[in-house]
């Protein structure tokens, strides 16, 4: 079974999304073998451009990338989908023969085109706006309810 990563950039700055993110992290050590990687914050960006930054960041992460993972990019313009769906979407991606799945939450501004260039796919959780800290909590929700779709738990009422 593949391994499931989230990727961060910078650390979570509010202890109540860290205590929320916590509570689903433990439970989806359940279902998968789960791991949250925190790539550092770009230090001394006032005087760097927003393009220049998200360079950066595209490098560290660039440079993390195995060849075999099979990354998707938490992004506005990604697929959306239902809950019942993405669980369908990470049922037949966890099958497949990915050593690992790798979803990345950029920083403040988005993504590098060349990140863009070597993910996988894109997936968005809403068609609304948030921040790139708030969409932490939310996704790891999101992953614990399609688990529990998937093996038939009642945590997501249909």
């Amino acid at each position: 079974m593949a391994k499931v990563e989230l990727w961060l950039i910078g650390k979570t700055n509010f202890k109540y999304l860290d205590e929320g993110i916590a509570i689903y992290q433990k439970r989806l050590q359940h279902y998968l073998k789960f791991e949250m990687k925190v790539i550092p914050d770009i230090k001394n960006t006032k005087n760097l451009a927003q393009h220049q930054i998200k360079n950066k960041e595209g490098q560290k992460l660039l440079e993390k990338f195995n060849i075999e993972d099979f990354v998707i990019l938490l992004d506005e313009s990604g697929k959306s989908y239902s809950s019942l769906e993405f669980a369908t979407f990470i049922e037949k991606k966890i099958q497949l023969s990915y050593k690992k799945i790798v979803f990345v939450i950029g920083g403040a501004y988005g993504f590098d085109e060349a990140v863009y260039k070597r993910a996988n796919g894109k997936l968005s959780l809403s068609n609304m706006t948030f921040s790139h800290q708030m969409i932490r909590l939310l996704f790891v929700e999101q992953l614990y309810r399609a688990m529990t779709i998937l093996n038939n738990e009642p945590y997501h009422h249909r």
